[in-house]
């Protein structure tokens, strides 16, 4: 057995996990983390039973995790079971692999964007995806940018004359197709604080396919990560990432759940970072750039749950109040709703939205300007429950350092 299988016996059944989960609170549909994940897996075998069906509406959140006295990998046990539920029904269904797909769809819709745009927002279109593929037509979709990032300039890397002063950026897919200014404001804070930025070439994170029960794929993207991103981390460089989903996945995801225990995997691991966690340790040791300008607004912080299952606190927070004249509201809410692809689903859209309304309201009633949150889908999730624009954090420290107003500012 694995060490996320061992993890059950330790579970000592109180219950924690299932006060604290988002989707059990709003939906009968889920019968909870305990019951769903270790009370489950304790009857289940190679030979036995399909997983019964109700795991899918487990949203892979974390929550539970966190909350869990023992230790118990509950999340991990669900998402193994999943993927064995798909592979004994038949496989993985046509929605969930083109959900899962986001560099591939990036890639082919980023040279046609705006006619991609217009295909996959106009109202005829998402009633057909709604009908035949099961994704909701209400579901915040992101758009397609026409200019990717980083663009072939930065995509080589030498030996470092001093890897101390040398960074890894992963953008993951959602910088590369659809937030392309996140990464260049990302770069210039690095630059900023007199790091080099290396950016070599790299796949998604396989975090998409890993929530859609597709295992097999996500070790190839795994893999071709670690093949580009080791030899940089043997080299002394630290890897910064601007999603909290992905520095998640290189740091644990993927090595859990595909049981990939190399040595490659525990460098990449080891040397991975969120970039706001990153910037912290920057500034705890005096090396961080402090000489911000202010910015008299509010901002109300939402920490995404992959960002709370690094048990790193909320790093974000603590720079951006570094910044004269900001005031930083947190959410204090554990989750949006969206879960990456899960609250895009036709069948799990209302319980989405419904995990998040208590953090609409938080922001609608906080009075702040704006919203600020590390984690790509968490965004568009809280512009389509709120209305109101919301940025990466890596955004507002740029803003303050006077290399450029968030877009989201600019477009008003």
């Amino acid at each position: 057995m694995t060490d996320v299988e061992l993890s059950l016996d330790a579970c000592i059944k109180c219950n924690i996990c299932v006060s604290y989960c988002p989707p059990a609170k709003v939906t009968d549909l889920f019968p909870g983390p305990k019951y769903a994940g270790p009370q489950a897996q304790r009857f289940r075998s190679p030979r036995g039973p399909s997983p019964d069906a109700s795991v899918d509406y487990c949203s892979g959140c974390r929550v539970c995790n966190l909350v869990c006295p023992a230790g118990v990998r509950i999340a991990e046990l669900n998402a193994k079971a999943r993927a064995r539920m798909y592979r004994d029904r038949g496989g993985v269904p046509l929605r969930n692999r083109l959900l899962g797909r986001s560099e591939l769809l990036g890639r082919l819709a980023h040279p046609v964007a705006p006619l991609a745009n217009y295909l996959l927002h106009n109202p005829i279109s998402r009633w057909l995806a709604d009908a035949w593929l099961g994704i909701d037509r209400r579901a915040p979709l992101p758009r397609f940018s026409l200019h990717t990032f980083p663009g072939p300039v930065r995509s080589k890397w030498s030996p470092a004359s001093n890897p101390r002063r040398r960074v890894v950026y992963f953008h993951g897919c959602a910088t590369r197709y659809y937030e392309p200014w996140i990464g260049r404001a990302a770069v210039a804070v690095l630059e900023r604080n007199g790091m080099e930025v290396v950016i070599p070439p790299q796949n998604c994170c396989s975090l998409p396919m890993l929530s859609n029960g597709e295992f097999d794929a996500a070790r190839r993207y795994y893999d071709g990560n670690l093949r580009t991103l080791a030899p940089l981390a043997e080299a002394g460089c630290e890897i910064v990432g601007t999603s909290t989903s992905c520095t998640l996945t290189l740091k644990e995801e993927a090595p859990d759940l595909l049981e990939a225990d190399s040595d490659a995997g525990r460098l990449v691991a080891a040397s991975t970072s969120d970039i706001c966690e990153y910037l912290v340790r920057l500034h705890e040791a005096g090396a961080l750039d402090t000489a911000f300008r202010p910015l008299e607004l509010s901002v109300l912080y939402h920490a995404p749950c992959q960002l709370n299952a690094h048990r790193v606190g909320h790093p974000a927070a603590d720079l951006m109040r570094l910044i004269p004249g900001l005031t930083v509201i947190e959410s204090e809410h554990p989750c949006c709703g969206i879960a990456g692809t899960y609250g895009l689903k036709k069948e799990k859209y209302a319980i989405g939205m419904a995990v998040g309304q208590p953090l609409f309201d938080r922001v609608q009633q906080s009075g702040a300007r704006l919203s600020v949150c590390d984690s790509e889908t968490c965004r568009w999730q809280i512009v389509h429950g709120t209305g109101l624009p919301s940025v990466h954090p890596i955004e507002i420290l740029a803003w303050s350092y006077g290399l450029g107003e968030p877009l989201a500012i600019r477009k008003g």
